[in-house]
């Protein structure tokens, strides 16, 4: 992988729009069928693979945004649910107008594309889940260390330090010793517009409160889930337990991937440009 695949965002709107009891800042590229495009724990827009937006919005109007408490959407004194940031997915829909849509959650996305899967159905295309897992007692934690570097007090240390040792969980050990620049952008990217403490926090304990497991046999929207099989935040086994529970799902797994993917974009890029065009 070069450098100069790390392609600059081309924006065609970066509004806000009044979603429930906040406002949720969005962006849209390309034009077709929607893509909902939900970003996991702490991310936003900033995050997203500039590759995978520049192919991905040849073919479909992308919708990405930050969710509740992440970059530039409000925080708000709600308790957060993953239910509620399904809730805020669907209420950014109808803001802009769009009845039904593919839906892509990563990490902590996936679990909102679940539920907004589960509770909002006619509102889901397709449906593809990203290195995430169904929550409660069926899914397979990570490692002790992986949690305590996860969990760590954010509090003693600037939001860079924070950054950088959240770079260890996203890629692989060799991608970071051989792709020094791409990390680095992708360092600078993710401090655009940091989380705050309070409201990581917040979002961490929606996540620990999730469960989707014995629900999932319901979802009835094609569905592909994607996983890396050196992903050590969300280990790989949960992309089978995900599989086994939603009918006719594919799965797909990366070899040489870690939570992010990023050492396979390319593939991943591929993989679902298929998913999504197929009749």
């Amino acid at each position: 992988m070069k450098t100069e695949t790390m392609v600059p965002k081309v924006v065609s709107t970066m509004p806000k729009a009044k979603v429930n009891d906040i406002q949720i800042d969005y962006e849209v590229h390309g034009e077709g069928f929607p893509l909902i495009m939900i970003m996991g724990l702490s991310g936003n827009i900033d995050w997203w693979d500039p590759r995978m937006i520049l192919e991905l919005s040849k073919n479909f109007k992308l919708v990405m945004f930050d969710n509740r408490g992440a970059g530039r959407t409000d925080i708000s004194d709600k308790r957060y649910t993953i239910k509620l940031f399904a809730d805020d997915t669907v209420g950014l829909m109808d803001a802009l107008g769009i009845f039904r849509a593919h839906v892509f959650g990563i990490s902590m996305g996936g679990m909102i594309a679940q539920e907004l899967a589960l509770n909002y159905p006619e509102k889901v295309e397709k449906l593809v889940l990203c290195s995430t897992n169904c929550g409660g007692t069926k899914s397979v934690l990570a490692s002790q260390k992986v949690l305590r570097m996860l969990m760590a007090n954010r509090n003693t240390v600037s939001p860079e330090e924070i950054v950088r040792m959240t770079i260890p969980l996203l890629f692989t050990e060799d991608f970071i010793k051989k792709n020094p620049d791409l990390v680095e952008i992708a360092i600078q990217q993710i401090l655009k517009a940091p989380i705050s403490n309070k409201a990581f926090m917040r979002q961490l304990h929606a996540i620990m409160e999730f469960g989707a497991c014995n629900r999932l046999p319901q979802i009835r929207a094609p569905t592909l889930i994607l996983h890396g099989k050196r992903d050590i935040l969300v280990p790989p086994e949960n992309g089978s337990i995900l599989a086994e529970a939603i009918p006719n799902a594919k799965l797909v797994y990366f070899e040489n991937s870690a939570h992010g993917l990023i050492e396979e974009t390319e593939k991943v890029i591929r993989v679902l440009l298929n998913f999504l065009t197929e009749s």
